[in-house]
């Protein structure tokens, strides 16, 4: 890649210089925040990755220099190369911001309301998608496909009435693994995630697929209905082992380590290990070690402030770049709604958005203490 040509690409009013050959996805994600398209089936660590979901639609307004036509229709990020001179809208396109709302309906239209009952409730891309990009109602009032129950042996547990066949989980049997015994069966509405005769999945990397699931499909059922996720505290650690990199997420409640997961980066895939190796880890490191004395602990993770695995653990929390006035060129963002307005309970000259932080009792003191000041003074 180092020896490749650099292009120019503008992406939602940001330019920026990538090698030949990236991915509007990719070139989006140098750049971060908003800006990066959403993903339900593209995941950077397994080839042949994306093009089934189109989550990540948007619109080239121009091809290249040599070519400044824009393309006729929304094109999907992950699987269109960037070229010299293009420029793509992705949040500041009506075409997108629309298209990506009917993507999630289509998503969500034979997908159950398992959220209360789900492990994967509070750390699912699809809740994550649905509430940023989806429609506040539905319109579906048929009734949704169901699936017959599959086992898949005694550590995970498919649930194929949430599955949106992002394929990411037989594209982990078949790169991480020496045999595959799960995939796509059938056609049309009727394809489904199972193996020809019901078999245990039982590889010792096969765990791996708990992690690429974007929805509650296929879970851990060692933690399974145990606690849920913003209860637990996630902390970091590593042992040694002889079969993967034993670099690991822990999921706490005091003492108790619930379960272990491989260690994610920003857009929710498995981290880089320290050996520069993708941070894959064995069933025995996720299914087996599960006791504080087994792993050496190298501190709490850090966790995005969005996230609501936040709530309660502000220790190492790290807020989120914001992009929004860069891509307005400039213009400050205006509120759409100042809760000032619609309640009573904070006075106006407080403004939680601009603490730098989780507020705190004190900013209510100090708040409180300048509206009476205020209110003395018009009294005189």
């Amino acid at each position: 890649m180092a020896d490749q040509p650099l292009v120019k690409v503008t992406i939602d009013n940001i330019t920026i210089e990538v090698p030949a050959g990236t991915t509007i996805l990719n070139a989006a994600r140098k750049i971060g925040g908003d800006v990066a398209p959403p993903t339900m089936c593209y995941y950077s660590k397994l080839e042949d990755s994306g093009g089934k979901c189109r989550t990540c639609l948007v619109e080239v307004s121009k091809g290249s220099d040599k070519d400044p036509r824009p393309m006729p229709k929304l094109v999907a990020s992950c699987r269109t190369a960037v070229m010299d001179g293009m420029e793509v809208k992705n949040i500041t396109s009506q075409r997108v911001i629309t298209a990506r709302k009917g993507v999630v309906e289509f998503l969500l239209i034979n997908h159950p309301l398992d959220c209360p009952i789900c492990d994967q409730a509070g750390e699912c891309d699809l809740q994550d998608l649905s509430y940023g990009h989806g429609e506040e109602g539905t319109r579906t009032e048929f009734r949704r496909r169901t699936f017959e129950k599959h086992t898949l042996g005694n550590q995970i547990q498919l649930h194929m009435t949430r599955c949106i066949l992002c394929y990411r989980c037989v594209l982990v049997a078949d790169q991480l693994t020496k045999t595959r015994q799960h995939g796509v069966l059938d056609r049309g509405d009727r394809a489904e995630i199972a193996t020809y005769i019901e078999k245990s999945l039982d590889n010792d990397f096969i765990g791996n697929v708990i992690d690429v699931c974007p929805v509650g499909a296929l879970t851990d059922r060692t933690f399974r209905f145990k606690n849920r996720v913003w209860f637990t505290k996630p902390v970091d650690a590593h042992r040694n082992c002889s079969k993967c990199c034993g670099e690991v997420r822990l999921w706490m409640r005091g003492d108790e380590v619930f379960r272990v997961t491989t260690r994610r980066d920003i857009w929710n895939e498995v981290a880089t290990a320290s050996d520069g190796k993708t941070g894959w880890i064995c069933n025995e490191c996720r299914f087996e070690k599960k006791k504080v004395s087994d792993w050496v602990i190298e501190g709490p993770t850090k966790v995005n402030r969005k996230s609501v695995i936040s709530a309660n653990k502000y220790v190492a929390a790290t807020k989120p770049d914001e992009f929004l006035e860069e891509v307005m060129k400039g213009v400050k963002p205006r509120f759409m709604l100042d809760i000032h307005n619609e309640s009573e309970v904070n006075e106006p000259e407080l403004r939680l958005d601009l603490i730098d932080g989780p507020a705190h009792s004190n900013d209510f003191k100090i708040a409180d203490e300048a509206h009476n000041k205020k209110l003395l003074n018009g009294s005189e």
